[in-house]
């Protein structure tokens, strides 16, 4: 490999957390104090609808004020793909849209985007008001009760998972930043990327069980370490070959 001209990154958690996102889930696996299959499961919103369009707005409410700003992890991934002699895809498991407003372009949100609405009789998606509910019309079909966050629950299969798998197997050099990295379909795609002959590195706050998968690691907040590692990307410090 001559040098890295496509990059891949994967972003969690740990990308949003400096910027006041809350994880949601605490060490007791509660949401919020919800279990979390009351409030990220289809049968959760089959059973207690309720329940789940007043989680999510609530969510949509605390992403949405005017103290949650991107951080300078964002902006440093913006710059990457702004001043990089290559391609640069990031992938998000997260939910917000602090990538957006830090003005990143080629972005995936495998998880489903917050700020989303979607019909479950068409699949058609629309931009979410700050509230919803079951009693709100469905544009495309002006039923209520059709509309459910555009969020992918747990049991359900993540968003362009063929445009991932691609985009991982191509890859010069795949990136986790900010996630544990633990849970299917996240789990592989190091494999992936390592599949295509590209160099896997970690940046997270600490290291994790997956630590050892990736061919360097590198600990501490995101909203320092990124920069820091951009700009080592950008003047060619960062080594192509996996030793």
């Amino acid at each position: 490999m001559e040098s890295i001209k496509k990059i891949t990154i994967l972003t969690g958690a740990g990308i949003s957390a400096e910027s006041g996102i809350s994880t949601f889930r605490d060490q007791n696996g509660l949401w919020e104090n919800h279990e979390i299959e009351d409030v990220a499961t289809p049968e959760g919103f089959a059973r207690n609808p309720e329940l789940v369009y007043k989680f999510y707005n609530q969510r949509r409410f605390q992403l949405t004020q005017d103290n949650i700003v991107p951080n300078p992890a964002h902006e440093a991934l913006v710059k990457l793909e702004k001043e990089f002699d290559g391609s640069v895809l990031i992938i998000t498991q997260n939910v917000d849209d602090l990538h957006e407003r830090a003005g990143q372009e080629s972005l995936i949100h495998m998880h489903g985007e917050l700020l989303k609405m979607r019909c479950v009789a068409t699949n058609k998606i629309y931009k979410s008001p700050s509230f919803f509910d079951q009693d709100t019309a469905c544009p495309c079909c002006q039923e209520v009760g059709n509309l459910r966050p555009h969020i992918v629950w747990f049991g359900e299969m993540p968003f362009y998972m063929d445009k991932i798998q691609n985009a991982l197997l191509d890859s010069d050099l795949f990136l986790s930043i900010g996630t544990s990295a633990q849970v299917y379909p996240a789990s592989i795609f190091y494999r992936w990327a390592e599949q295509g002959g590209a160099k896997t590195i970690e940046l997270n706050l600490e290291s994790t069980a997956a630590s050892e998968r990736f061919n360097e690691n590198y600990q501490g907040r995101a909203s320092e370490l990124v920069p820091e590692f951009v700009d080592k990307l950008l003047r060619g410090d960062i080594s192509p070959e996996v030793s």
